[in-house]
């Protein structure tokens, strides 16, 4: 099942989300048991382990010359229980990114419920048939092992390649970037409104109105109106832009934004399925139940990465389209000019015909 990605993640992120089990009589008269006790078998033989090493060391009564494997493993020993807690610390926060408000649902399931028995969420306990195991390795590593319903098969994690995905930036659950926030900064910065319309913390005021240079003019200069109905049989004038002219100005911003989400490709895929993929505005999202998911469009984490050519191609276009939509279209639909007669209210067939008079005097 392609999909077993989204449709899991959403089912346990809904599950975790509601309050249905606050009025489940089974859940509430249960007696769950989140005691996993993780560090306690991990380590339940080890004290043998280490005294016998240590009589060994004081006695000089080693197997290896100098006693430097027996000295070696007492140091694993001793640091082992912080590096336990540093990792199990670690695995929880990584799939904590599960709790974001814009996580994709396209990342693998199984780190949602690792988050969920981490966290004692209900219904992930050990009478629920969940477990966790901890194992220490001989070269100093340690694996944790999640068991349970929800998993095909037991959730390996070794804690010395965790470690080296997140040194080289890699995270186990893609994080998605905020594009609401890289967008509105954006707005600011594309060069296209007065530096008066910006403030100082460089976002674009509520007055903020696209400048005069981008006004669509004719041969004298007088601005090219776009006559609207507004009801009653009146229309008025409204502002036509020169959208080649806007898009030339903004493309080498635009790009800049893009190259930089394009930087960690996990989080392109993460912006491309919560965001980009079905192109839908903030004002369609926000007459759903659920936001919009990039359902068979999406990109997969395993199979598309690294991401191809052509897909970072498609994902710039994308950027630009979402960006003209829900960001830049708001100053550029229906507005008024900025003359005060031309701005005012007329017989809209009146409007209409004298427009086309100017017109066919300008030709």
């Amino acid at each position: 099942m392609d999909n077993k990605n989204l449709i899991n993640n959403l089912t346990i992120k809904q599950m975790i989300d509601s309050n249905a089990m606050g009025h489940n009589a089974d859940y509430l008269s249960s007696n769950p048991n989140y005691n996993f006790r993780i560090l306690e078998r991990a380590y339940a033989n080890t004290s043998k382990e280490y005294a016998a090493l240590k009589i060994a060391v004081e006695n000089n009564n080693c197997t290896s010359d100098n006693c430097l494997l027996e000295i070696a493993r007492i140091k694993q020993l001793e640091e082992a229980p912080q590096k336990s807690i540093d990792f199990i610390s670690t695995v929880l926060s990584e799939v904590s990114t599960v709790e974001e408000y814009n996580f994709d649902p396209n990342n693998n399931y199984e780190y949602t419920v690792v988050f969920c028995i981490l966290s004692s969420k209900p219904g992930f306990s050990m009478t629920d048939g969940y477990n966790v195991s901890m194992y220490l390795l001989g070269d100093g590593g340690q694996d944790l092992v999640f068991e349970g319903p929800a998993f095909e098969e037991p959730l390996l994690l070794n804690s010395n390649s965790i470690t080296a995905l997140l040194e080289s930036g890699t995270s186990i659950v893609a994080s998605t970037p905020d594009i609401t926030k890289g967008m509105m900064k954006l707005l600011a910065e594309i060069g296209v409104f007065l530096p008066e319309d910006i403030n100082e913390n460089n976002e674009l005021k509520a007055t903020a109105k696209i400048s005069e240079e981008f006004i669509l003019k004719d041969k004298d200069g007088q601005p090219i109106y776009e006559v609207i109905e507004i009801g009653d049989g009146m229309g008025r004038n409204v502002l036509q832009y020169d959208l080649q002219k806007i898009q030339t100005k903004a493309d080498p911003f635009i790009k800049s934004e893009i190259s930089g989400i394009m930087s960690l490709e996990q989080q392109t895929i993460a912006a491309w399925n919560v965001y980009l993929a079905q192109l839908t505005s903030d004002e369609e999202d926000d007459q759903m139940v659920q936001n919009a998911n990039a359902g068979s469009l999406s990109w997969d984490y395993q199979r598309d990465l690294p991401l191809h050519q052509d897909k970072k191609i498609i994902f710039g276009e994308r950027y630009k389209q979402f960006f003209i939509k829900n960001y830049l279209v708001q100053f550029l639909t229906n507005k008024l000019p900025y003359v005060e007669e031309d701005a005012a209210v007329f017989d809209l067939q009146q409007g209409i015909a004298e427009k086309a008079q100017k017109i066919m005097g300008n030709q």
